[in-house]
């Protein structure tokens, strides 16, 4: 028996330390901890707090976002703290995709400043999957309105990185209405986003269930397809040095080292 395993009741177990991930979500988004679980490898926890003070059946546009991300979040941070997790992510792309890479840095030092422990942003996260696959052409899809969605797409061309093509939904949905998309819908949307010259394909939002559509869009698009919960959890474990490529889930992202 190795010096990690002991036994239990007659039953040989390994003494694992258990590697804890601390995520802020929106009140209402039910999506992000299901994908984090999906693509959190074994030994390592996810533990969530959720952040309000917004109507969820209003249509999240960038005024809104922008009022969301700026109130305060030392409650979250205490809690998670608490909870003796070793990185904060904080899982809403678009509260910090309509500021732009300088407010969005900015907020990520705000909170690891406060919080003592390392801190990653789903819209810096998304910048730095895309740029860890080696792609400066992309495609763009997601559920958020016209003038979000383009303030999305300057965010990732401010950091280099060029967007070939972006397609929203026809109409503007609400938190809930985006949290009710299936991941058949972000199939279809992304295919009908991509473009012969992209080297990858981004879905963007958190609380869109893309994450289970990405199999089949990669075998269908031979490409690789990023989404906005696969990059937050793919740069939380490289910031704490967890390897990443048995994670099935989140395609090639996390397995191109196979």
């Amino acid at each position: 028996m190795s010096k990690n395993e002991f036994k239990l009741g007659g039953i040989t177990l390994t003494d694992r330390r258990r590697r804890r991930i601390g995520v802020i979500v929106p009140s209402s988004n039910t999506n992000a901890e299901p994908d984090c679980l999906l693509l959190a490898p074994d030994g390592v926890t996810i533990h969530a707090t959720r952040s309000g003070g917004y109507d969820v059946e209003s249509i999240p546009d960038s005024d809104e976002m922008r009022r969301f991300v700026r109130q305060g979040l030392d409650q979250q941070l205490q809690l998670l703290v608490d909870g003796r997790v070793e990185l904060i992510a904080y899982a809403c792309t678009s509260a910090t995709l309509a500021d732009g890479p300088d407010f969005d840095q900015a907020f990520c030092e705000e909170i690891s400043a406060k919080s003592g422990l390392p801190a990653v942003t789903t819209a810096g996260a998304l910048v730095e999957a895309i740029r860890d696959l080696d792609a400066q052409r992309v495609a763009f899809t997601s559920p958020y309105v016209p003038t979000l969605a383009a303030e999305s797409v300057d965010f990732i061309q401010q950091c280099g990185i060029e967007v070939l093509n972006q397609v929203d939904f026809d109409t503007e949905l609400s938190s809930l209405e985006q949290n009710a998309l299936t991941p058949e819908d972000a199939y279809r949307m992304g295919l009908k986003a991509d473009h012969p010259q992209a080297e990858l394909l981004v879905i963007s939002c958190t609380d869109y269930r893309a994450l289970e559509a990405v199999p089949a869009l990669e075998r269908t698009l031979d490409k690789p397809v990023v989404t906005s919960n696969s990059a937050l959890m793919y740069v939380s474990l490289k910031r704490l040095g967890i390897d990443t490529q048995d994670i099935r889930a989140g395609g090639y992202l996390f397995t191109r080292g196979n």
